[in-house]
This record gives C-alpha cells, structure tokens and sequence, in this order.
C-alpha cells in the first residue's frame, strides 16, 4: 500500500473541505401574508428563529457554508439578529436579492415592487458559488434527517461542470396550513425520479372537504392527499446557474411586462427535465415538516419546536 505522506493528507482535507455543500437559505420574502418579517421571529424556547434551526441541522449535516439571500433594507437587522450568531461554525456569506438586477439589459416595468420570484432569488448567489449547493426556505422547518440526506448526495456529485438537480419530497396533507391556502410544487415521480413539478397556488380543503389547488394557468384542480410536493428545498450542482440565467431573460422576454410575475425553481427544474438536460432524483424523508405561511400558524410551530427539544433533538 503506498504511503501518503503529510502534504497528501493536506490535500485530502482541502479537498474535502472545499467540496463541502453550501446551503442557500432564501430570507428575502416580505412575509405579505404572514404580516411582518417571519424570518426573524422567534419561534424557539430560547428566542430562536427557524433560520436558527436550519443552520444548525445544516452543520450537523456537513454543510461547509451558508449564504443567505436577504434584501438590503433589513440586512443590518439580520446580521445583527441572525447571521452573527453562526459566523463561529459555519462560512456566512450575504447575497441581495434586488428587483432591479436583471439579465440581458432589462429593466423594471413602471409600478413593479414584487420581487422576481425563487429561481431569481438564488440567482443572486450566483458570484458566490462554486461548488454543490441546497436552496431552502428561511420560514420552513425540514427536519434533521432531510438535512443529512441532502448533505450526502451533494457531496457525492464528482463533476461539479455537469448539470445536476434533485429535490426533498413531502407528503402534500403534511404541509397544510389550517389557517389559509398555501403554494405548492406539485410532483409527478417515477422510480425515485421527479417526471415534473408545476407551481400550484391557493391549495386548500374546500367545504366539501375535498383538495384543490390553481396551476399556473388559473385552473383549479382537485389533488390527492399523498401527492408528493416541493418544499423549495433543492439541491444543485453549481452548472445551474447558466441555464437559470437563460431561462430567467426568456421568462423576462415572455413575461416581464407583468406586474406581478414570478419565475420559480420548480418551473426551471420542470423545463429542464421535460428537454432531458437533467435528472433529477427525489429525496424521501421521514423529518417533520412545519412551515410558518400565516401568523396563527406560529402556535403550531412553537409547540413542535418545543416538543422536538424536550425530546433532546435541540437544546434549550
């Protein structure tokens, strides 16, 4: 067996750690329909926010950095209240997701305030990525468990050149809100594999007890309590940002003019599927899912959280 001498073992670990994932936590939403900035209330016995939690189960996954997607008018409250807190563990870098940084020299139509959408809000990572990297939501809690799965097949990409995708997938009656509708990516899988995912709005029980949701045509559509969903949380290899980038001005060109149109991930990851440049494989989870869509739903998200720490998952 041949000897690996000192300078060797450096370049492993190097190596290693350079190939440790990034963890994309998307925190720029203006939180419309919770009625405030979500991201930064405290949901843990000890004042801790759900992008806390994140962090923290990101870490014990193996996640070497993470870079929040935030916009400029609350970044020193974040930093202050956030991301200070995590700069002794883990790499912390800042992007801003700004209405006005838009590929192919477009500009924003007169009156437009809403930001882009997901797929635009981790484009503005895009200088500060070069390796595997998972995106999620800062309002969402996905579990331990889908943490480390995640972790482990990012840092198994060999080719960090060659376009890669895959998602976490949720159980869709698992991921209501009692308090109101909420979006979802709607998934079709075959073997493990995801078919398609379409962005579906207003999903909700009606009162005839029954399940629909409108896709993005406005239709309304009754869906299944087992239906896998997206929980926005993806992971990709770091060649995703140059047909994110193609596909961004085509949706720019198509419907920029609009006032309130948004390009989402699962609409980029769909259109790659449906052309063959990319497989993407899905994840199943057993983690606890919670999220935080409307200001009654914290009630429940204070007593998991609770929960899951008197179980000694958390400290206090």
């Amino acid at each position: 067996m041949p000897t690996i001498t000192g300078c060797q073992y450096l370049a492993i670990a190097l190596f290693h750690t350079l190939m440790q994932p990034t963890l994309v936590l998307l925190a720029a939403g203006m939180g419309s329909r919770y009625g405030g900035l979500k991201q930064l209330d405290a949901m843990g016995p000890s004042g801790q926010t759900m992008i806390d939690y994140a962090v923290e189960d990101a870490c014990r996954a193996g996640f070497g950095k993470v870079v929040f997607v935030i916009r400029k008018d609350f970044a020193e409250a974040f930093r202050t209240q956030v991301g200070d807190k995590h700069c002794g563990r883990i790499e912390v870098r800042y992007a801003f997701q700004d209405l006005h940084d838009l590929p192919g020299g477009y500009t924003v139509t007169e009156g437009r305030s809403k930001p882009w959408g997901t797929a635009h809000a981790v484009r503005a990572a895009r200088a500060l990525i070069a390796e595997p990297f998972a995106v999620i939501n800062a309002d969402d809690f996905y579990g331990r468990e889908a943490y480390a799965q995640m972790a482990a097949h990012l840092s198994a990409l060999s080719d960090n050149n060659a376009l890669a995708a895959s998602m976490v997938g949720y159980v869709l009656k698992n991921t209501l809100s009692q308090h109101g509708t909420v979006n979802r990516g709607v998934c079709r899988l075959r073997n493990g594999q995801l078919q398609s995912v379409e962005e579906y709005t207003c999903i909700g029980i009606d009162a005839n007890g029954e399940l629909h949701g409108e896709n993005l045509t406005g239709k309304r559509v009754t869906l299944a309590e087992d239906t896998v969903v997206s929980m926005n949380f993806w992971g990709f290899s770091p060649a995703i940002f140059e047909p994110l980038e193609a596909r961004f001005e085509a949706f720019l060109q198509a419907r920029g003019g609009e006032a309130k149109s948004e390009y989402y991930l699962p609409s980029l990851v769909d259109g790659l599927i449906q052309e063959g440049a990319v497989t993407c494989p899905v994840l199943q989870t057993e983690s606890p899912w919670f999220g935080v869509t409307y200001p009654e739903d914290k009630a429940h998200v204070v007593e998991s959280i609770r929960k899951l720490t008197e179980a000694g998952a958390y400290g206090a």
